[in-house]
């Protein structure tokens, strides 16, 4: 796939990257900042949030969503610039939040890990649906370690990463964004899966920090083609339309009290461009 491009450095914790107005939006968790980069390395801090972690998404009409885990709650960064509470986390859980992913209809599928990370007891995490009202209603549970999430290109399928399951994870979602049918999309035997995404193939990129790469499969577990690199990848996403470039987020991993800035955004070429959610 060709050698990777370094599109930005000295990120103290990488995560959560979104292709959204032709720019690689991410967060810096190390810096409690949000930070939108241009293909041709520029890059602005849109918004601060003390939190850690704190993934991205975006509802349908753009504003930007950020799950705050420490306040256990989700916020909404509103066009003046401020940021107001899109709903409360914490009716549901007061665990870790973690990664999210919004539908077409403004529906946000936030999963919490179900413990304390990376201290505690391994417990079984959830899945919730926050609807564009802010309403919080858990849809899925009994994952191990829910990590990325990614809804197919037609709506109809939402999968998640089970970083200490080895394996991709599928739901039908309902025509009111409840999810059922639970099934495995691919195993990862090795690997951990962490951040994800689709493209227009139906294929799944996913990253994987222990094993320094980023994996392309088919749904059933075929592996089409692996990306190396020097650090953890912590996750992925894809640009579209023409000329697609994978976009990754690693870094070396010193547990979560690490501020060392040893972070990376990396661009490789793609077969295909991205397609679905995020």
């Amino acid at each position: 796939m060709g050698a990777p491009e370094v599109l930005l450095e000295n990120i103290v914790f990488g995560e959560s990257p979104r292709w959204h107005n032709e720019r690689l939006w991410f967060s810096d968790w190390g810096a409690n900042q949000v930070i939108a980069l241009d293909v041709d390395g520029h890059h602005e801090v849109v918004v601060t949030v003390p939190s850690f972690p704190m993934c991205i998404d975006f509802l349908p009409d753009g504003r930007l969503l950020v799950v705050d885990s420490a306040r256990r709650r989700l916020l909404r960064h509103e066009p003046d610039g401020s940021l107001v509470q899109h709903a409360d986390l914490s009716t549901v859980s007061e665990k870790p939040w973690n990664d999210i992913v919004v539908d077409d209809r403004g529906n946000a599928y936030v999963n919490t890990i179900g413990f304390d990370f990376p201290d505690g007891e391994f417990a079984p995490g959830l899945i919730v649906l926050v609807t564009p009202e802010g309403k919080v209603s858990q849809v899925a549970d009994d994952l191990a370690f829910p990590n990325g999430m990614a809804i197919s290109p037609d709506g109809a399928t939402l999968i998640v990463a089970e970083s200490y399951a080895n394996r991709l994870t599928a739901y039908d979602i309902g025509s009111h964004g409840g999810l059922g049918n639970r099934r495995v999309w691919a195993e990862t035997p090795g690997d951990h899966p962490d951040g994800i995404c689709m493209d227009v193939e139906g294929a799944v990129w996913y990253a994987d920090v222990g094993n320094q790469h980023c994996v392309r499969l088919r749904e059933g577990g075929e592996v089409l083609a692996t990306v190396d690199l020097d650090r953890g990848a912590f996750a992925c996403t894809l640009s579209r339309g023409d000329a697609p470039r994978l976009f990754v987020v690693g870094q070396a991993w010193g547990g979560p009290e690490s501020r060392q800035p040893s972070g990376r955004v990396l661009a490789f070429p793609a077969p295909a461009p991205g397609a679905g959610k995020p």
